[in-house]
């Protein structure tokens, strides 16, 4: 096959478990990566500028932006530089995002909370599903849009994705999905916090409110510290308690669904292993529980992670079909916002329910 006159070549980050068994683009040197990655760095630092000046969501401003450019891909020198993007910075930014974790963190959260949090992540999942069912979707867009909402925004729907398939999922409703999840979260992040002050909730109720049920890392921890220190800092220990859950999540959706048709040929042990960057992901977060990192390294390596999956956002986004998108509908977004719902509602219950213990 003609890699790179495929019209599927480019999909998205060409099928994240595909790993070494994905065709190669050619004894080619790095070079013809250029053009790609030109182009996808410009709109990704256009993203975090604006980002960083008018205090929108940067993960958000790289889907928009990368959108308003993908008439780019159109030229496909731009291709194997895009795919590179959306497939090795993605993983990579996952991989890097483990050091933000660790298993003390985990087990400081407390028996109780943490069980909470499962049950509270289990709900936002199963409404991802009843939500797609209720808008006439497949269970595959209900399970990309409730595992985001359920884990940690963008980056659980790159790497869930990443086990679905373009075969399953079409490439339009992953990037909507994408839209959807982070608005949510920039409109949770803005009112979370003076919901939980309306109900007078103290810095402990207020930072499990919002770290459980804010889906990407950084509004959560945003809207944490938007309501006090104190809050922020519980509401960043809840929600890294649940990017720890990325992992396993990933691989049990990976048992559930089975190889999909682009892998059907791919030894057994290799078709349910788990992505090798989500055992490299598990692997860094033992790192980080047995060695003391400086916390100049692990910012270093959090803007590290930010930036990756943004080049990975905007690449995907700049390789998506905005006529696939606009035929799609808001509709589509059902998933996401029936999962929002649900998981404000449950972690809310479970608030009130210790107020009144």
């Amino acid at each position: 096959m003609d890699w790179q006159a495929s019209p599927h070549a480019g999909d998205l980050f060409g099928e994240l478990q595909l790993g070494d068994d994905a065709p190669p683009p050619g004894k080619r040197a790095p070079s013809h990566l250029i053009p790609g990655l030109l182009a996808c760095s410009a709109a990704a630092g256009a993203a975090a500028w604006l980002s960083d000046h008018y205090g929108f969501p940067i993960i958000l401003m790289g889907l928009l932006i990368g959108l308003a450019l993908n008439f780019i891909s159109r030229d496909q020198d731009t291709h194997a530089g895009l795919d590179f993007a959306s497939r090795t910075c993605l993983r990579l930014g996952i991989v890097v995002l483990g050091l933000q974790i660790t298993f003390v963190q985990i087990e400081a959260l407390g028996i109780q909370p943490f069980a909470a949090l499962l049950v509270i992540m289990a709900i936002a999942f199963s409404a991802g599903l009843a939500g797609a069912r209720i808008s006439r979707q497949s269970r595959y867009a209900g399970i990309l849009a409730g595992g985001a909402t359920a884990i940690c925004g963008a980056s659980a729907a790159l790497a869930l994705y990443g086990v679905i398939g373009k075969e399953r999922l079409s490439q339009a409703q992953f990037a909507l999905t994408l839209v959807g999840v982070s608005l949510a979260s920039a409109i949770a992040m803005s009112i979370y916090p003076a919901l939980a002050g309306q109900m007078g909730f103290d810095d402990k109720q207020a930072g499990f409110l919002i770290g459980a049920s804010i889906h990407d890392v950084a509004q959560a921890i945003g809207g944490g510290y938007a309501y006090s220190d104190v809050a922020g800092s519980y509401a960043t220990i809840v929600k890294l308690a649940r990017v720890a859950l990325l992992a396993p999540i990933v691989m049990l959706v990976s048992l559930w669904l089975g190889p999909s048709s682009g892998q059907e040929s791919r030894p057994a042990w290799r078709r349910f292993s788990p992505p090798w960057f989500i055992t490299a992901f598990i692997a860094v977060v033992a790192l980080n529980s047995l060695v003391a990192l400086p916390e100049a390294a692990k910012t270093a390596a959090l803007s590290g992670s930010k930036a990756l999956l943004l080049l990975a956002v905007t690449a995907t986004a700049m390789r998506s079909r905005m006529d696939l998108l606009i035929e799609l509908g808001w509709r589509s977004l059902t998933p996401v916002i029936v999962a929002t719902l649900a998981s404000f509602l449950a972690a809310l219950a479970f608030v009130s329910l210790s107020i009144g213990s």
